[in-house]
């Protein structure tokens, strides 16, 4: 187990980081590519770490342990990410509604409300409680598909087995085996 901890977080980063990043992160949208691709990472790295080929469940667990580090590092980065874009988003959103003439007046009323510090703060926490915990079940669920994707491409070969001992050549007298001894 401990030596799944260091693929699983390097995988768990890979997957967190770039799940969190606004652009980049819509990757996710794409058969959760960043959460797949965390476990493959994992699973790559515990392979090269050891001499014998990886299973399935193994990469299934390091896959897991990714996704789990994942999400956490995908909600460490969230917060910064949405304190740096919250503004943009907000300002966005109202250019959007300035634009569209024939808006449902409860649509609007409910951006105008989102518009309000208090209310964006807490739909901000909401949202990225929200976000945690979509990542975590992504992240252990696809995180291990990834996982074990990775085992199978990755896997080492079984070293050959030892040759046979050679056969003796034809016409060569067999071994001699002294009769037991009698008492």
């Amino acid at each position: 187990m401990q030596q799944k901890v260091q693929p699983a977080l390097l995988g768990g980063l890979f997957m967190g980081v770039l799940s969190a990043l606004p652009i980049i992160g819509a990757g996710n949208c794409c058969c959760c590519l960043w959460v797949i691709g965390g476990g493959v990472v994992a699973a790559y790295l515990l392979q090269q770490s050891q001499q014998a080929p990886l299973t399935p469940g193994d990469g299934a667990i390091v896959g897991l342990m990714a996704g789990l580090f994942g999400a956490v590092i995908d909600g460490v980065i969230s917060v910064p990410v949405h304190l740096m874009t919250g503004g943009l988003n907000a300002r966005f959103m109202q250019r959007m509604i300035e634009r569209m003439p024939n808006v449902d007046p409860s649509l609007r009323q409910m951006i105008e409300n989102s518009q309000n510090p208090a209310a964006a703060g807490v739909g901000m926490i909401v949202g990225l409680f929200i976000g945690f915990a979509v990542m975590l079940v992504a992240g252990l669920i696809f995180g291990s598909l990834g996982g074990m994707l990775g085992a199978l491409f990755f896997k080492k070969n079984q070293p050959p087995a030892p040759p046979a001992p050679p056969s003796p050549p034809a016409g060569f007298p067999p071994p001699f085996n002294p009769p037991p001894l009698q008492q």
